[in-house]
């Protein structure tokens, strides 16, 4: 296996990735790279790696779905009470990754992480299928259960009562958004010789620093 591995090897290829070309804000930059990854029919182009620590800094990570993104940051939804949830409380601090193999890029964006208004978060809930509604009541993100079958027999009987109702919004989901200070565009290259262009916010001026670091 360990021989398997270290000949693992990928022939990176892609557009030049200029620092002088670059959009100034990053957030355009990203839009543009993430356009790409929905025309290049990607699976799943918004699933983004998040990377969250507790207040004893120790790091936890999984993938989660990003949901919108504007020049103010990235939102995604999760249960409050989740294992991230509680690290984001303990410590906003977070980082987020954007990973695109077939483009050979990736997006690093790092920064603080709030709660977003509680209107939007139920907006959001209410267009969501009426199966993952259900899902987000009946399972205690993140806790210990006896079994699946615990879970599966939840849901039924949960599914039978609001059946022909609307599912109250409950107070312990919602929405976050990770307000960017740091973000880095990474875009493969052959001989190992790749672009990365870093943004980084001047919290003096509420401008973005722009430069190229070494691959």
């Amino acid at each position: 296996m360990k021989d398997q591995i270290s000949k693992l090897r990928t022939q990176y290829q892609g557009e030049l990735l200029d620092e002088k070309n670059v959009f100034r804000h990053p957030a355009e930059q990203f839009k543009v790279w993430f356009n790409e990854a929905l025309i290049s029919k990607i699976s799943e182009p918004n699933a983004m790696t998040l990377a969250t620590a507790s207040k004893e800094g120790i790091p936890s990570v999984r993938i989660v779905l990003l949901k919108d993104f504007d020049e103010r940051g990235f939102t995604f939804y999760t249960n409050y009470n989740s294992q991230k949830g509680k690290e984001i409380n303990e410590n906003p601090n977070a980082a987020i990754l954007f990973f695109w193999p077939q483009l050979h890029r990736q997006i690093r964006i790092e920064g603080t992480i709030e709660q977003i208004d509680p209107a939007i978060s139920e907006k959001y809930f209410y267009e969501r299928p009426f199966e993952s509604q259900i899902s987000a009541w009946i399972s205690p993100q993140s806790a210990v259960i006896d079994n699946k079958k615990t879970l599966e027999t939840r849901y039924k009987d949960y599914q039978a009562v609001c059946i022909d109702k609307q599912i109250p919004y409950p107070p312990f989901w919602g929405g976050y958004c990770l307000k960017p200070n740091k973000y880095e565009f990474w875009q493969g290259q052959p001989n190992r010789l790749h672009d990365r262009v870093k943004y980084i916010l001047d919290p003096e001026n509420d401008k973005w620093i722009i430069n190229r670091i070494a691959p």
